[in-house]
């Protein structure tokens, strides 16, 4: 690490040499903008983004805005089917735990965003770049999707988005009051490498998507939780707590063994859910956390499993 660090610091002074100090800005050029590990002043018009996560890579694209390079998740099914080709040309830094710091200061950005950056990382970054670490919290993503708009000049872009996407939700909610009112939905998640499940709660990003348009986790799920952690983990001796009406698995890649396991099991038959043959596999790269484009490929999959592929609620 301390390596790295000094190779960092030589790098960027290297870079300053040609130019304005990467993290450096006059007052008429930059904003100050206040967060979680202090103040940065960003320019006011970033053109060279680099993003440490996915989540905020989903906003960031959410809202038109092309970053150079951006992490790859580090277990989640990683830039999956919500980005489209939105995504393409954009350089990999990595997995989100395993940042390559040489290849970001080769990239001289002109701003850096993610999640929760950590201290020792924010003040290697701010030695190369204006560096905004955001909160993390998956169920106010709608605020993060706003505040991304404002550093980015890009606000009118974050509210036409919310806009599109609250009347997908009426619409689909207006659908959904019609054919499945009162239906429990289970969100599950299967890990690659891990003897374990977990299904997301209350406090979770898909199950407040589900909320919106009117669905919910069944009530046994919701007594076992904990505001503190969006998900419960479910082994197999707790299989019953799974039992829905409907259910998503999100897999994650490698996780197709563990899903065998759960599947194969005696009590797995016996679920209401299997028996009724209401399960759907999809993609964890969405399901599990994110923002605007995560939250609109979600009602993608609510309106095709629940009211047929025919039916697909849009904003139109």
């Amino acid at each position: 690490m301390t390596f790295t660090y000094l190779l960092v610091i030589a790098c960027s002074n290297q870079i300053a040499t040609k130019g304005n100090p990467r993290g450096q800005f006059t007052t008429s050029e930059c904003q100050v903008t206040k967060h979680q590990l202090g103040e940065s002043c960003i320019p006011t018009n970033p053109q060279r983004i680099i993003v440490t996560d996915e989540t905020v890579l989903d906003a960031v694209v959410g809202l038109g805005f092309k970053p150079i390079a951006a992490a790859e998740s580090n277990a989640l099914g990683s830039r999956g089917p919500q980005f489209g080709n939105k995504i393409e040309g954009i350089i990999s830094i990595g997995k989100e735990s395993l940042l390559n710091l040489e290849k970001i200061v080769e990239l001289q950005p002109d701003l850096i965003l993610g999640l929760e950056i950590g201290a020792e990382n924010y003040g290697i970054f701010s030695k190369i770049a204006p560096t905004v670490s955001i909160q993390f919290d998956e169920t106010a993503w709608k605020e993060t999707l706003q505040l991304l708009g404002k550093m980015l000049n890009r606000e009118t872009q974050a509210s036409q988005a919310l806009n599109l996407y609250q009347q997908r939700v009426e619409k689909l909610r207006a659908a959904i009051e019609q054919k499945h009112q009162n239906t429990e939905v289970s969100i599950i998640r299967f890990y690659g490498g891990s003897p374990l499940t977990q299904f997301q709660n209350q406090f979770s990003f898909p199950v407040k998507i589900l909320e919106e348009v009117g669905l919910s986790i069944p009530e046994a799920q919701k007594k076992v939780s904990n505001p503190a952690d969006s998900y419960v983990l479910v082994g197999l001796e707790s299989i019953e707590l799974l039992d829905a009406d409907v259910m998503f698995v999100a897999l994650d890649p490698g996780s197709e063994n563990n899903f065998k396991r759960y599947r194969d099991n005696q009590i797995w038959q016996l679920l209401n859910v299997v028996k009724n043959n209401r399960i759907y596999t999809v993609n964890s790269g969405y399901w599990i956390v994110g923002n605007i484009l995560c939250a609109n490929a979600i009602l993608d999959d609510i309106s095709q499993y629940l009211l047929g592929a025919g039916s697909k609620i849009s904003s139109q």
